[in-house]
């Protein structure tokens, strides 16, 4: 998945995922593109920060952050991009499992002792209470929260 800083030909700015850039291209000549401000399917991409992911066994660098829009945007209706976002979490879902050891009921207890090198670092994802995740978090654990949908066949 690629996210993409955009703008249309009124100079609106917003931003949209992608599953690559042939995908972006396919759909912006298709005129499935669209500015969630005006409408506008003359959309191109804008400049943008690079994001880049870190190595195996590589401490992540902080992420540039990626500018602001110049005008402000209006968020686009819900029912059109609901497809979108269910989308990218099942694509996102497949990245976890596909590069990630599932630890369960485990998670807060592996993680602690990956962050206190216990044991080897690597991706991990299960489950965790509201009260593990937050506790985590204040031991300075960096932790995420991802919706997981339900496979679809």
């Amino acid at each position: 998945m690629i996210l993409y800083s955009l703008s249309c030909s009124k100079e609106h700015g917003f931003e949209a995922w992608f599953r690559n850039s042939d995908a972006f291209d396919k759909q912006a000549k298709k005129g499935v593109v669209s500015c969630p401000v005006c409408g506008d399917t003359k959309v191109r991409k804008a400049i943008m920060a690079p994001r880049i992911a870190k190595g195996a066994g590589k401490k992540s660098e902080q992420a540039v952050p990626v500018p602001a829009p110049a005008q402000p945007t209006a968020a686009p209706a819900s029912h059109v991009l609901a497809p979108q976002m269910r989308e990218m979490l099942q694509e996102m879902r497949k990245q976890v499992e596909a590069n990630c050891d599932y630890v369960g009921n485990e998670f807060a207890e592996e993680a602690r002792k990956i962050h206190y090198g216990e044991t080897k670092e690597r991706g991990i994802y299960g489950e965790a209470s509201d009260a593990d995740a937050e506790a985590l978090q204040e031991e300075g654990i960096e932790v995420g929260r991802v919706p997981w949908l339900p496979r679809t066949n």
